[in-house]
């Protein structure tokens, strides 16, 4: 069933205050993000009775809006709507600093910075999974030019990772892009590399007298985010020191000979320590919970979906697949939680008398088991009918647990589906691809079969009016 998008776009707007109320508007793979100007003119009730809209998450200022999908196309009638050069007006009295103001800026930092850049993260995890098993299946040999060049095109966004996320933090942070892609150009530089490999290998490197620590930065995103963020900052306290006159060459120049060396000697190693502290106390409890951790993270990952705290395990993966080649703890946990949430959209699916709501379930359980993309379903489904998402959380552990025993590790980043369950095959053993697709059918039966069992208490279908009578809606528990 199409979707009249220019309708849902305004009707969103509308219900968010208004055009003139609108900060800001991006989206990531299934979410239209606003940045309010009044948060108190948002209607979250009006959102979420939009005719399109799965779901909305509120946060301070921030409000997002679940479209699935088909996101893209919502947010192309969105920003018809907007001014093109969004101004805010300033705000009326600086908030106090609290830890959870300190915390919630954190994470809308990282999360902001990172999700424009999943498509491209997604989209390289794929080529490299493709070179993978062109190579596993004999049709490309070792060191061919042909798989050389496709491995490369795969990790090119990985090896220049930290400069996709200035470009996206300048863009988070309102400051320049073109110096903040210069400064973290620098870290990944040929020269500087080869200068880090040296200092690696015990050679004195120094700058200025202060020595340089040696940090690898390919693959890397607290660094070039830290730095940017600061770049912010520098560049407003060098914009008032210069003459008006001087602008032009000087206020560049003093911008990078400040922030490159800070981002070289502090805020890089700094960046790398709290990148390296996160993977460790993930890892660290993954070594000793072993197959459990799995499996909590497996009941967890909907409910840090819905919160949107999932994407903080985003560098975390990225490092750590870098480092070590694969990661086994939170993307084998996504294999039972989104396919589960699939089964559980299919149950519904077949239960439901509402028409609308079948379709919205299978279009989300298609999403979900075929893709791993499973907020249509999460939203759309599971949280709007409340025992379904229940049925889905004791599934997610289940298949965590049996994920976690098989081992299974993924060796890139993308969302666990059917169509991306390659890169859970490890070409060392054979078996991992049964345990791969065992993991997956278990994941869609046990949550169906759970959900039927729970039910759930079907959304009524409104009866025309006939004769100025109306048929009240009649709500049944579906078994």
């Amino acid at each position: 069933m199409s979707k009249n998008y220019a309708a849902l776009a305004g009707d969103v707007v509308l219900a968010l205050g208004g055009a003139g109320n609108i900060v800001a508007a991006t989206h990531c793979m299934t979410r239209l993000r606003f940045v309010l100007q009044d948060p108190t003119l948002a209607d979250s009730a009006a959102l979420k009775s939009i005719k399109g809209v799965m779901g909305v998450v509120r946060s301070d200022n921030q409000c997002q809006v679940i479209i699935g999908n088909t996101v893209s196309q919502a947010y192309r009638e969105v920003v018809r709507l907007l001014p093109e050069n969004l101004q805010p007006a300033e705000p009326q009295g600086k908030p106090p600093l609290t830890l959870r103001r300190i915390g919630a800026g954190i994470l809308d930092a990282l999360i902001g910075t990172m999700s424009p850049l999943i498509p491209a993260i997604i989209g390289g995890s794929m080529v490299k999974l493709l070179a993978m098993v062109l190579e596993m299946s004999g049709v490309l040999t070792k060191g061919s030019p042909t798989l050389t060049i496709l491995t490369t095109i795969g990790d090119g966004a990985f090896f220049f990772l930290p400069l996709m996320v200035a470009a996206s933090a300048a863009i988070k942070f309102k400051t320049n892009m073109s110096l903040a892609i210069a400064i973290a150009g620098v870290l990944v530089h040929p020269s500087f590399i080869e200068l880090m490999a040296k200092a690696a290998q015990g050679e004195h490197v120094e700058f200025a007298l202060i020595p340089v620590t040696a940090v690898k930065y390919t693959y890397t995103v607290i660094p070039a985010l830290v730095m940017t963020w600061c770049l912010s900052y520098i560049e407003r306290w060098v914009d008032r020191i210069t003459p008006a006159v001087t602008k032009n060459f000087l206020k560049p120049m003093l911008i990078v000979l400040i922030a490159a060396p800070l981002a070289i000697l502090l805020i890089g190693p700094v960046g790398i320590w709290i990148g390296s502290a996160i993977s460790a106390l993930v890892y660290t409890i993954h070594g000793y919970l072993g197959w459990l951790s799995v499996a909590i993270m497996g009941a967890l990952w909907p409910l840090l979906v819905m919160t949107g705290m999932h994407r903080v395990f985003t560098p975390t993966i990225i490092q750590t697949i870098a480092e070590t080649g694969r990661e086994g703890m939170v993307m084998p946990s996504e294999i039972g939680a989104n396919l589960s949430l699939g089964g559980s959209s299919l149950a519904v699916a077949w239960k439901t008398k509402n028409p609308e709501l079948r379709q919205t379930a299978l279009a989300a359980a298609a999403s979900a088991i075929l893709a791993g993309i499973s907020e249509p379903a999460l939203y759309g489904v599971a949280v709007r009918l409340k025992r379904p998402l229940i049925a889905s959380l004791i599934s997610g552990f289940v298949c965590g647990a049996v994920a976690g025993i098989a081992g299974l590790a993924s060796h890139s980043m993308a969302a666990p589906g059917l169509f991306t369950s390659v890169q859970f095959f490890d070409p060392a053993n054979p078996m991992s691809i049964v345990w791969v697709f065992g993991v997956m059918a278990l994941a869609v039966v046990l949550s169906f079969v759970l959900t039927l069992l729970l039910g759930f208490e079907d959304i009524p279908v409104q009866e025309p009016v006939n004769n100025k009578t109306a048929s009240a809606p009649v709500t049944e528990l579906a078994h």
